[in-house]
C-alpha cells in the first residue's frame, strides 16, 4: 500500500531536520548544520552566515567565519547548480564526485568555448597554480595562461557587461573537482586557493548518496525537482531515480496526489499531521537552501506570495517570512502575529538604514535575530 503524505507533514518532517522547528544545541559545528542543508548558498557569505545563524542557538557570525577561515572544517567552493556554497570539507569528497558526474552543456558561443580537453588542462593547471598559496583572480590568470597557452588568456567570454579571458567559463569546474575553492579575501579582493587533498568517492556511489542525501532533507521529492535543485537534466535525473527505485535505495509515495519518492524504509511522518510542527513564524535570509530545495512551489509559496517572493519564477532573491510552514510575504511587507510584525518591521528599517550607509546591515541583522531569540520568541528564526 503506497503510503500518502500531506504537504504540512512534509514541512514539518523537513523544518525539524533542517533545524528550523528545533534550533541546533549550542556546540553543534557550523559544519554539521550546513551539512543537513546540503550546502548554505554563499554567492553573499552574509546570507549563508544567516542561514547557518537562525538554524542554531548562539551561533554568531564569527562562528561561521572561524569555521571556514581557521579551522577549515567549512570550504567556500562551487556547489549545486554551480554557484557558490559553503559546505563541509569533510564532505568534499562526496560533492567533487558527484557534481562533475551531472551532465552539463556549454551556454557559450562555438568560438569561446574550450574543448574538454582545454578543459582539463586548465582545472589541472589551476590546481598546481594554487597549491600552497592564494591568489587573486588576475594572478590566477596570469598562471594559468603561462601553464596553458595564450588562447585561455583571449577576452571572449561575455559577462557583466564586459569581457573575461576564455577559461574562467570553466572556474566552477575546477570548483566542483577540487582544484580551487575561495581563499579569504585582500582587501576588496577575492583569492583563490586549494582546498586539501583528498580522494573522490566513485562518481556512481557519489550520485546515489546525494539522491538519498536530498530526499531525506527535502523530501518526498521527484526527479523533476532534484533535477531542478542541481540544474540537472530531466531525463539524466529520471533515469537515475529509475534505477535507484529498481535497487530499492528509494521508495515511491504519494504526496498530495503527486507520485514522489523518499528514501527507502524513510516513511516516518509526525503523528499529528504536522500541524504542531508547522506552526510559528520563521525568518529565512536571501538565497537560503530551503526556500530553494523545498517544493512543490506553488504550495511553499501560495497565492501572491508566489508573485512576490519569486523573481521569474526562481527562488532565492528576496529574504523569506514562514507563516505556519509557507512563505507570508518577503518580511517588509507582512503583519500577522506581534512577533512577526516585530521582525518584519525591524527588517524594514535595517534594510533602509543600510542603504543610507548608517548602519552595517549584516551585524544588525544578526543581533537583531539574536535579539528576538533572547526575548524568548522560540519559534521565530
Amino acid at each position: 500500500m503506497t503510503v500518502r503524505i500531506t504537504w504540512t507533514e512534509a514541512s514539518a518532517r523537513r523544518l525539524e531536520r533542517q533545524f528550523l522547528a528545533t534550533s541546533a544545541k549550542p556546540g553543534v559545528p557550523a559544519a554539521d548544520v550546513v551539512a543537513t542543508m546540503l550546502g548554505a548558498h554563499a554567492q553573499v557569505l552574509s546570507a549563508a552566515e544567516l542561514s547557518v545563524g537562525v538554524r542554531t542557538e548562539g551561533t554568531t557570525r564569527a562562528d561561521v567565519r572561524e569555521a571556514l577561515w581557521e579551522d577549515r572544517s567549512l570550504v567556500k567552493t562551487h556547489g549545486p547548480r554551480g554557484t557558490v556554497h559553503l559546505l563541509p570539507t569533510a564532505e568534499l569528497p562526496l560533492w567533487c564526485a558527484a557534481l562533475p558526474a551531472v551532465p552539463t552543456g556549454s551556454v557559450f558561443a562555438p568560438d569561446v568555448r574550450v574543448t574538454e580537453e582545454e578543459a582539463g588542462q586548465i582545472v589541472a593547471a589551476i590546481g598546481d597554480a594554487l597549491e600552497g598559496v592564494c591568489l587573486t583572480v588576475d594572478e590566477l590568470s596570469e598562471e594559468v595562461v603561462a601553464r596553458t597557452g595564450a588562447r585561455a588568456g583571449d577576452l571572449v567570454m561575455p559577462a557583466f557587461q564586459t569581457l573575461w579571458p576564455r577559461w574562467r567559463q570553466v572556474l566552477h569546474r575546477a570548483g566542483w573537482s577540487g582544484a580551487l575553492c575561495f581563499g579569504p579575501n585582500r582587501g576588496r579582493k577575492v583569492t583563490y586557493t586549494r582546498p586539501p587533498h583528498f580522494d573522490p568517492l566513485p562518481p556512481d556511489d557519489a550520485v546515489r548518496t546525494l539522491v538519498r542525501r536530498y530526499l531525506y532533507a527535502y523530501g518526498p521529492g521527484t526527479p523533476a525537482w532534484f533535477a531542478k535543485w542541481l540544474a540537472a537534466p530531466g531525463g539524466w535525473s529520471s533515469a537515475l531515480f529509475g534505477r535507484m527505485a529498481r535497487a530499492g535505495e528509494i521508495e515511491e509515495v504519494d504526496f498530495e496526489g503527486t507520485e514522489a519518492w523518499v528514501v527507502a524504509g524513510d516513511t516516518e511522518f509526525p503523528e499529528d499531521g504536522g500541524r504542531e510542527g508547522v506552526r510559528g513564524v520563521r525568518l529565512l535570509p536571501y538565497f537560503d537552501a530551503y526556500g530553494i530545495a523545498a517544493q512543490p512551489r506553488e504550495l511553499l509559496f501560495p497565492g501572491a506570495a508566489y508573485q512576490r517572493a519569486l523573481a521569474g519564477g526562481q527562488a532565492g532573491n528576496f529574504p523569506l517570512l514562514l507563516v505556519d510552514g509557507v512563505v507570508a510575504g518577503v518580511c517588509d511587507a507582512v503583519e500577522v502575529a506581534g512577533a512577526a510584525y516585530q521582525i518584519s518591521g525591524e527588517y524594514s528599517m535595517i534594510e533602509a538604514a543600510a542603504e543610507k550607509g548608517w548602519i552595517d546591515r549584516e551585524r544588525a541583522i544578526l543581533e537583531a535575530l539574536t535579539g528576538i531569540k533572547r526575548a524568548g520568541a522560540q519559534n521565530i528564526l
